[in-house]
């Protein structure tokens, strides 16, 4: 028994004192761990739903992506004297150009069937969820290389920047649908209580381009024209979506890219909500969520799959 006591005791020593052999006997330990627990039967490991891992660290990180979100918007407007203003300015200069251009100078009439003849506010609020989306997918394609010294040096979740992107942006957002609902109401004197479901579609627009951002930015790691491909691909999504020219101007056998385009949903019932007295059909929310979440997860799983090689990669 003495033998036996000493001979171990002098084999934890030499562990203690190699470390290349106590990684090999921690290596071996856990290997012998995980067929354990490989020989367990189904009903006894855990189980864990796909991706509950990647949003348990979205939840957690809140603090990390309110810092962020904070910084993002800040950089904005440093150094500018009206600061935080330039989100009412940019807006309030884009509403009295369309109105030069497409009421003063080329009399753009809307037909009998629109929410409102005024189409400036047609045009202004169609834009809004767009504006959302296209900077939050346009912004977060190229995050991960430019935050690649934070991505690389520390230990960072990198998924929380297209979300953090996508929150920064909705506080400018925030700030030009304010100037609209006050515009609707100097010039059609109305205030429609459907704005209060205006929360709901932000949310799809919300993890829908946080979805094409996840994948956006993690091809962009390896592939440095993805930036220039998302931005020649939205130029093409921003002419398949009703902002500029309504429905029933599409040719027929054309409409059909409408109804599998997401913002198209969102588009008319963010005028509907905006500038009509009527609450948005419950099948375009359901339709634009059902993309969204799929985006969402799609996203998620493709940033996951990529996200192991961005050491070596950035």
């Amino acid at each position: 028994m003495n033998g036996c006591e000493t001979f171990r005791g002098d084999s934890q020593r030499n562990l203690k004192s190699n470390p290349i052999r106590q990684k090999r006997s921690e290596r071996l330990t856990s290997i012998k761990v995980a067929s354990q627990q490989s020989s367990l039967p189904a009903s006894r490991l855990p189980k864990r739903i796909p991706g509950e891992l990647f949003a348990r660290n979205l939840v957690e990180r809140r603090t990390l992506i309110y810092q962020l979100v904070k910084r993002d918007f800040q950089q904005r407007y440093v150094g500018s004297i009206a600061g935080w203003m330039w989100g009412f300015i940019h807006p309030l200069v884009l509403l009295a150009s369309y109105t030069f251009i497409f009421t003063v100078c080329m009399n753009q009439k809307l037909g009998p069937g629109e929410v409102t003849q005024n189409y400036p506010l047609w045009l202004f609020a169609g834009m809004l969820p767009w504006l959302l989306f296209s900077e939050t997918v346009q912004r977060s394609s190229g995050s991960l290389v430019e935050q690649a010294n934070l991505i690389t040096k520390t230990v960072f979740p990198a998924e929380i920047m297209p979300v953090a992107i996508f929150l920064s942006s909705l506080m400018s957002h925030l700030l030009a649908l304010g100037l609209v609902i006050g515009a609707v109401g100097l010039w059609l004197h109305q205030f429609s209580p459907a704005v209060l479901m205006l929360p709901a579609f932000m949310l799809v627009v919300g993890i829908f381009a946080v979805g094409v951002g996840w994948i956006a930015s993690s091809l962009q790691v390896y592939l440095r024209d993805t930036v220039q491909v998302v931005m020649v691909g939205l130029t093409f999504w921003f002419w398949l979506t009703p902002i500029f020219i309504p429905d029933d101007r599409y040719p027929a056998r054309f409409r059909f890219l409408l109804d599998l385009n997401p913002l198209a949903y969102v588009v008319r019932d963010y005028r509907l909500m905006l500038l009509g007295n009527t609450l948005p059909p419950l099948r375009d929310l359901l339709a634009a969520g059902a993309f969204g979440i799929a985006a969402f997860v799609v996203g998620g799983l493709f940033f996951r799959r990529l996200k192991r090689g961005f050491g070596d990669v950035l």
